[in-house]
């Protein structure tokens, strides 16, 4: 078998014995009890909705009046100071009216694309006020002023460690999207739908499933399966973190009974927004629909097309709406009248550089999250409240590790051919942390006394002086390749900035975050090397970049590595802008909250020995000296704490100073 395919086989094991357990419910009794459990995992996954609103202040910034109706630039309050961007088609004449929340998905333009600008012109002139926002970190909202930023990868990932998800952000905001609708005089309350396509899909399955005011959910080229996720890259805003330890997608849908759902698809889509996958759950969630008795408010529709909310598209969904929310017509299609789009720039809110400084874009938001996820972090002043906290921590970390003890198995080397290159009488084989799951390990066998265990993603972690100082002060090196990196990687892995950003989603869909299982990587390569010595070696584990993560988590919980090592490591999450090139893998849902930022997990090696080389944030911006002190005041203060002269500091200027600090005395 390929190795850069191992990983991606055996994440789909895993989700087939996860899947295996979530059976239909037999009855409605049984459902309704599924259904609380379900929303609330849910609601959980992506980190909880506020437990109180804030006004939503609406504002007006302009009125755009056309021959059949007007439209309203707005602004609302969706958080604290936080603002979404958004434009009302309103009918001329009297309503109220019902109305439709238009999300946008992945389309350039936003809320302002010619597509997204379609169907609301299509429902207004049928008698609707459709809202059209930009979702959060889109459209008029990104880092940026200009529409198309992308908002996934590692802009999304500023926000994964806070606990608060995008799609969470997205599923409250569009939530508030209602709260706003019913504010209006002109909009009847009672009838309320939601659309959209792709990404904005998914947010109306996800609002649909979780915000029981809309009546009417028609989610376009966007359901599938969640299993076939898997092998497929998505987008941050669609990840639902552990989702498939508790449902499949037809469990999400089945949250939506008894209301109308149209489920449209495309046939010349990708595999996970595929018509064969959505049949799988649409299957499953009409079984729910029978026990309300209303089988006739689900269907499917298939559509000759690719991936698109095109005129049969839209046809569609005028004719499910208008069944629903206006009582007119059975639900066929609905031909589309007449509409004429503008120019994108003409709806924006924001125009010739109007936009506040002070607007909260992602970054901003995941600073304030981070803020307050650290408040109750605070420097304990006496040994025994540092036990007790460390204790909570460390029990934090076995749970993201330690709960997959039944896949470890005894490793076992398999030897595979030297490579030639290889000097030094260095030796190549592997080691099976879990079933089909190898990772490589490369040895300059010595059978010292003293061994560097490095760990690295894409570089290699010693250049060519680190390793004459390895030999110099008689210390072997043995590099370990972990699973889902170097060659077992998958060939298309990276996107923008996220060197592993479909590994690291792939992991996170089946509730088992990638970092945890690189420490189990860890875990065994420790194991080899305690049966492979006579004498159990002074482990150091050397770490580079991204990669100082997981080998923080594994020093925290493995005694058997006496100091650790980080090269040009990230010590903080908190961000002042989008994180730079790095390893989604090596991050995990509500890290600051439960364990701390990287400071309080350096904190947990304590009193063995630490060395931090060149620290940077996760910008991959070098920390100055004033910085580094305040960016590791807790590591610091627990060093001391425990009499512990163990952590060491290194700048940049004298990083290549490091190998005769540590391997030097």
């Amino acid at each position: 078998m390929d190795p850069s395919q191992s990983y991606l086989k055996f994440i789909r094991m895993y989700a087939q014995k996860l899947v295996a357990e979530h059976t239909l419910p037999r009855d409605k009794e049984e459902w309704i009890r599924n259904h609380k459990v379900i929303r609330k995992n849910l609601l959980k996954a992506v980190g909880g909705f506020p437990e109180k609103r804030c006004d939503l202040d609406p504002v007006v910034v302009e009125r755009l009046d056309f021959e059949d109706y007007h439209i309203e630039k707005i602004l609302i309050q969706t958080l604290p100071d936080v603002w979404m961007t958004g434009n009302v088609y309103v009918p001329n004449g009297l309503g109220p009216y019902p109305a439709m929340l238009c999300v946008h998905g992945h389309w350039q333009g936003a809320k302002q694309d010619p597509v997204v600008q379609a169907r609301c012109c299509g429902l207004v002139k049928q008698g609707f006020v459709v809202l059209a926002v930009d979702a959060f970190g889109a459209g008029e909202r990104g880092i940026s002023t200009s529409l198309g930023e992308y908002h996934g990868e590692m802009t999304a990932a500023t926000l994964l460690p806070t606990g608060q998800l995008l799609a969470g952000i997205q599923m409250y905001e569009n939530s508030r999207c209602a709260d706003y609708l019913q504010s209006r005089t002109d909009v009847d309350g009672e009838r309320l739908g939601i659309t959209g396509t792709s990404g904005g899909g998914n947010q109306t399955m996800y609002a649909g499933a979780i915000e029981e005011r809309f009546g009417v959910v028609i989610p376009v080229c966007s359901v599938g399966n969640y299993q076939a996720y898997l092998g497929t890259a998505c987008c941050m805003c669609e990840l639902i973190p552990g989702v498939l330890t508790f449902t499949e997608e037809w469990g999400v849908l089945g949250l939506i009974a008894p209301r109308a759902l149209m489920i449209i698809n495309a046939t010349q889509d990708a595999v996970q927004f595929s018509v064969e996958e959505a049949k799988k759950s649409v299957a499953k969630a009409k079984t729910i629909f029978c026990y309300y008795g209303v089988e006739r408010n689900i269907r499917h529709v298939p559509i000759e097309s690719q991936h698109d909310y095109n005129k049969p598209m839209r046809e569609a969904m005028y004719g499910w709406v208008c069944k629903h929310l206006k009582k007119e017509g059975d639900g066929s299609p609905i031909d589309e009248p007449n509409i004429e789009t503008v120019a994108p720039e003409i709806l924006r809110c924001f125009t010739d550089d109007s936009r506040p400084k002070s607007y909260v874009t992602i970054p901003k938001l995941a600073r304030r999250f981070s803020r307050q996820a650290l408040k109750h972090h605070i420097i304990p002043n006496h040994k025994k409240s540092w036990e007790e906290e460390r204790d909570s921590r460390l029990d934090v970390l076995k749970e993201i590790v330690g709960i997959y003890d039944e896949f470890v198995t005894v490793p076992v080397p398999i030897p595979i051919p030297v490579d030639p290159s290889q000097q030094n009488g260095g030796v190549r084989f592997e080691l099976e942390s879990e079933p089909g799951i190898r990772c490589l390990l490369e040895w300059d066998e010595g059978l010292n006394q003293e061994i560097a265990l490095t760990v690295g993603f894409e570089s290699e972690v010693f250049n060519s002086e680190e390793a004459v100082y390895c030999q110099k002060y008689g210390v072997d090196r043995l590099n370990l390749t972990l699973r889902a990196t170097g060659c077992y990687s998958p060939k298309t892995n990276r996107i923008g900035n996220a060197i592993d950003h479909n590994t690291g989603q792939w992991g996170a869909w089946v509730g088992r975050p990638l970092v945890g299982q690189w420490v189990k990587d860890i875990q065994i390569a420790l194991t080899w090397i305690e049966e492979s010595y006579n004498t159990y070696p002074q482990v150091t584990l050397v770490t580079r970049e991204n990669a100082f993560i997981p080998g923080a988590i594994a020093a925290a919980l493995e005694n058997r590595i006496h100091r650790v090592v980080g090269l040009d490591c990230p010590l903080t999450l908190q961000a002042n802008d989008r994180y730079g090139i790095g390893s989604l893998g090596v991050l995990f849902p509500g890290m600051l909250q439960m364990v701390g930022d990287i400071d309080h997990l350096c904190a947990l090696i304590s009193p063995r020995p630490l060395c931090l080389v060149a620290g940077k944030n996760m910008q991959g911006e070098q920390l100055t000296d004033t910085i580094l002190d305040k960016t590791l005041k807790y590591v610091s203060a627990i060093y001391e704490l425990n009499n512990s002269e163990g952590l060491s500091i290194i700048s940049t200027e004298n990083k290549k100073k490091w190998p005769q600090q540590i391997f030097g005395t």
